[in-house]
């Protein structure tokens, strides 16, 4: 009787040790329900893989997963959350080129576009693209945001502020240089650098360029595409409003058209009706913007007696800019202050 009586109680032990362990596993499991998951895309919705328990130092994660920079540079120009402002007007899904793969414009582009220049030769919009692009490349260069990308552009204007102040070494030094209409750098290479990677014109003011530049045209009208696709080819086009250059060397590889959609997504947004279109400088700024992770703005706005003028001009009052009336030079100017302002984009004032 002894030794059954031990038994038992031996036995009575270890089912109330099970019971104990069991309770312990219990509590131990049902303290972690709240575990922070992440969901997968399997196709079955209630797979979850588990992450980091659910503590004030997960809720901080995910803040800063939220903010994480979307380029490798010091300030990058897709950043949201820096500026209200910038985030309401900013698009980072419109491409600024006119390419293969979107050549039909919405109507109302169409129409904008139209009315920009008068239309001496109406012609079909799809099919002188499609010859064109049988000259030029007609795809997008641009590869999307990569986190890990620092490409630092400089949009270098034709401002007088430019003579004498010395940018010359610092524009050199970014990435992509973009430069717009006559820009000449031989002999001013001290202020304005050596270098250029994209230069954008329209057919009046377009010049040949070295091999290693992208042309991008600023089309205002169907018979610039007709002009572009004859000066890589036949030459027959002359004249448009004005003489153009009846052939033109540039690196056919490396012709870019700017998109009217993109060009109109600029003054709605951005320039906001103010002038009948935006000036060339405000379209290549914010091509910029598009492209690049980081932009750095020399040669906009007067120099600092108030005047406006070219660089390579003697003539300080000559103001071509101003003149015209086409463009709201003042608003544009404020436009340029206000994504400064907002850490987007950074001005070199010069002199």
């Amino acid at each position: 009787m002894m030794k059954c009586s031990r038994r038992v109680c031996l036995l009575s032990i270890a089912v109330l040790a099970a019971f104990v362990i069991s309770l312990f596993f219990t509590y131990t499991l049902t303290g972690v329900t709240n575990m922070a998951y992440l969901e997968t895309q399997a196709q079955d919705e209630n797979h979850r893989i588990k992450l980091v328990p659910s503590y004030t130092g997960a809720q901080k994660l995910s803040k800063d997963v939220t903010a994480q920079k979307t380029c490798g540079c010091e300030r990058c120009v897709g950043d949201p959350g820096v500026s209200k402002w910038f985030d309401e007007h900013f698009n980072p899904d419109i491409l600024p080129l006119w390419t293969k793969a979107n050549m039909k414009l919405d109507l109302d582009v169409h129409n904008w576009w139209l009315m920009l220049q008068p239309q001496f030769k109406p012609s079909d919009i799809k099919e002188v693209l499609s010859k064109l692009f049988q000259t030029v490349p007609g795809d997008n260069p641009y590869e999307p945001w990569d986190r890990s990308r620092c490409r630092r552009c400089a949009v270098v204007g034709n401002s007088g502020n430019l003579h004498g102040s010395q940018y010359g070494n610092q524009i050199d030094s970014h990435d992509f240089i973009m430069r717009l209409n006559q820009a000449p750098t031989v002999g001013f290479e001290a202020d304005v650098g050596r270098r250029t990677t994209h230069h954008f014109m329209y057919p009046e003011s377009a010049k040949n360029l070295p091999a290693n530049v992208s042309f991008v045209l600023v089309p205002f009208k169907i018979l610039d595409l007709l002009w572009i696709t004859s000066a890589l080819s036949t030459g027959q086009i002359r004249f448009t409003y004005a003489p153009v250059k009846q052939f033109l060397r540039v690196d056919k590889d490396k012709v870019q058209i700017y998109n009217p959609g993109f060009f109109k997504y600029v003054h709605d947004k951005w320039t906001e009706h103010h002038g009948r279109y935006p000036s060339t400088g405000m379209l290549v700024l914010f091509f910029a913007l598009h492209v690049c992770d980081e932009v750095d703005v020399y040669g906009f706005g007067t120099d600092n007696k108030g005047n406006w003028h070219h660089y390579w001009e003697n003539y300080k009052y000559a103001g071509e800019f101003r003149k015209t009336g086409v463009h709201d030079a003042d608003y544009e100017a404020k436009i340029i202050n206000l994504l400064a302002a907002a850490g987007k984009i950074k001005v070199f004032r010069g002199n």
